[in-house]
């Protein structure tokens, strides 16, 4: 292997740079001189986000362990996007909480090695790379969820989502093993061809599913999530809403997709099921909500029923309709909790009651969460709406008609749960309504990209044709 060879892993190196050059500050600064690190962390991941959209070549590392294509670095750009606005959004919170305390550090740095974990699940070349990714990117995330140490229900949130993490883990480990007794290969390029359809192998994927449907939220595997969201910190819960759940459907899409043609009747019949059931449950669940980390950790499951409608097809419009839908889920999901952290940052509401007469006070929060809630009940001429629709047209063109019916019925049962926080906020007046925010620049920065990635995805038609031409080369 040539020195050259290790620019194809360009986004791991350049990301364990910005990890150990933030953990060198952490040992040099002292004191007050910590609170430097959150915008030395925001500069040097924008850097590298900005620098990951630079063209990259395609191959193999390692023996094929370690793959990568245009395909992959459009999904770590997607990540990258994310994880930047989460990180802009928990800017004016870890000044004002962390600092003090001295646990800036920790937090960046917990956030950024769990993107590394995904970036390996990603690039996989195997599936001891996969699970070994799947881990890196999980252990972070339960420090997360724990992260504000004297509340109560962040502990329980860090101690629940470890407890199943840990159980999906050994129930994917169970589900490699049995793939691997049967074909005699980890590499998922031989696997597929080693696959001979026997009920051995239809164990081993049903355990290794389960395991990655835990972390996209999956029904029956998404009872840790209303929990783990309530308890854990917003800028917390919007990273396991978007970035986790973006890298492990990205990495069930090249499995899929990409990899596992001979089971191919086996994976749609079972998620033809569960799209049904995340989308309605997730739904049902939601309409009870009053706590608005509650109601977008349901909407999140509903959000991957939704998702799954794309796996229906391994045809090229399926794998676009799956990546463009997360582009966009991302700019709404992110936008709608951070509106929901700046009001519980200065005021610690989270009640949908408390929104009432919002308007009034925050004409721009305001407006904020109305283009989040309706991207994401699929109101055009948002980005919501194409996204949804492109996922439509997949499960029509496969013939999957009343699945199609199902979601369309759910769509609408999202929009009166999102209509809901609407009227309370433009259309209820309250007798003690919220007092006026004033949001940090990092958060209103972040808000300011959510809106444009909202706005602008919804009458570029040309991204999404982009995405289809490199879903052509999965």
């Amino acid at each position: 292997m040539k020195w050259d060879d290790l620019l194809l892993m360009r986004h791991e190196l350049q990301l364990l740079a910005v990890i150990l050059i933030v953990t060198c500050a952490e040992i040099y600064l002292s004191g007050r001189d910590k609170s430097r690190i959150i915008p030395l962390s925001l500069a040097l991941f924008g850097i590298h986000m900005a620098a990951g959209w630079l063209w990259l070549g395609e191959g193999q590392l390692f023996g094929g362990m370690y793959r990568t294509n245009n395909l992959i670095h459009l999904m770590k750009n997607i990540l990258d996007v994310g994880v930047f606005i989460v990180i802009l959004q928990s800017g004016g919170w870890a000044r004002k909480q962390l600092a003090p305390e001295n646990r800036v550090s920790e937090f960046f740095l917990l956030i950024l090695s769990s993107l590394l974990g995904m970036y390996y699940m990603v690039s996989a070349g195997d599936l001891l790379m996969v699970f070994l990714g799947l881990e890196l990117s999980t252990l972070p995330v339960a420090a997360l969820a724990a992260y504000e140490v004297l509340k109560m229900r962040s502990a329980e949130a860090g101690i629940k989502f470890i407890l199943t993490a840990g159980l999906a883990s050994a129930v994917t480990l169970m589900g490699i093993s049995l793939l691997y007794g049967s074909t005699g290969t980890f590499v998922l390029a031989d696997l597929g061809k080693q696959m001979q359809g026997n009920s051995l192998e239809a164990l081993g994927f049903i355990f290794f599913f389960a395991g990655v449907a835990f972390k996209i939220s999956l029904v029956p595997f998404h009872f840790w999530t209303p929990d783990v969201y309530e308890g854990a910190p917003v800028s917390v819960a919007a990273y396991l809403s978007v970035i986790s759940k973006g890298a492990a459907v990205f990495i069930l899409m090249i499995l899929l997709m990409g990899f596992a043609p001979l089971i191919t009747d086996l994976w749609v019949n079972v998620l033809y099921l569960l799209a049904i059931l995340t989308m309605t449950i997730g739904n049902l669940f939601a309409l009870r909500q009053r706590n608005l980390k509650r109601l977008l950790a349901y909407s999140a499951v509903a959000q991957a029923g939704f998702i799954m409608l794309g796996f229906m097809s391994s045809q090229q419009d399926g794998k676009a309709s799956i990546v463009y839908f997360m582009l966009v889920y991302l700019f709404s999901n992110l936008a709608a909790f951070g509106v929901v952290q700046t009001i519980e940052m200065h005021t610690g509401k989270e009640d949908i009651g408390d929104y009432e007469g919002l308007y009034r006070t925050n004409p721009r929060l305001s407006l904020v969460m109305l283009l989040a809630l309706f991207s994401l009940a699929g109101i055009p001429p948002l980005a919501g709406f194409f996204g949804k629709f492109f996922l439509f047209m997949t499960v029509a063109s496969a013939g999957y008609y009343l699945l199609l019916t199902i979601a369309v019925i759910n769509t609408v049962i999202s929009l009166y749960y999102y209509l809901l926080i609407v009227r309370a906020m433009f259309l209820r007046k309250s007798d003690n309504p919220l007092p006026l925010v004033t949001s940090d620049g990092w958060m209103r920065a972040g808000l300011v990209i959510c809106v444009a990635g909202i706005v602008a995805l919804g009458v570029a038609s040309g991204v999404y044709d982009a995405i289809y031409a490199l879903c052509a080369h999965l």
